[in-house]
């Protein structure tokens, strides 16, 4: 049995992606993970100082809700990242929130496994690749971390529009199954 985070990142109401995250989570707990189910919804995050303050401490010295996820991030032994595509890239509220997980070097962490949902307008195929890019680059700064997966969700224009694209809900709970 694994721990495993889900962090959705869009402050949107009915968000494509917190939804692909929630079936997500129904398969990592059908599979027999524990699953903790986060959301930046109605959270406080502030943009890192680049003090590395955090670095002496093992923890952030601004005083918001990044400091208990990232607790919980520490604890987990996979983290799954669901983000909505903004300008091909992933949300703000996601960069800031791994920008602020700086503490993570200086703590140590469990996990070992990485994987990302993304859900954009563009149905192009590969509209992924930057966000990819840009969890590749975080997961490179840690011993024995790993992209191992992800989830492409395009064509999506409307709050709630993926609760009628079942495979791709299906390919969502396959992920977490998979986990």
């Amino acid at each position: 049995m694994k721990k495993v985070l889900i962090i959705s990142t869009s402050l949107r109401q009915y968000a494509n992606s917190e939804i692909l995250a929630h079936e997500t989570e129904r398969g990592a707990i059908d599979a027999g993970h524990h699953v903790e189910f986060v959301t930046l919804k109605n959270k406080e995050i502030n943009f890192c100082k680049g003090c590395f303050a955090c670095q002496k401490l093992g923890k952030c010295v601004i005083n918001d809700d990044a400091n208990e996820i990232t607790l919980k991030m520490k604890d987990a032994d996979v983290i799954v990242w669901a983000t909505p595509i903004y300008y091909y890239e992933m949300s703000g509220q996601m960069k800031t929130l791994i920008d602020r997980a700086n503490s993570l070097f200086a703590t140590g962490k469990n996990f070992t496994e990485t994987y990302v949902i993304t859900t954009s307008a563009d149905a192009s195929k590969g509209v992924v690749q930057t966000v990819l890019n840009g969890v590749n680059g975080w997961v490179a700064c840690f011993d024995g971390v790993e992209l191992k997966g992800f989830l492409e969700a395009g064509g999506l224009n409307n709050p709630n529009e993926v609760q009628n694209e079942k495979e791709l809900l299906e390919q969502a709970y396959n992920l977490g199954r998979n986990i």
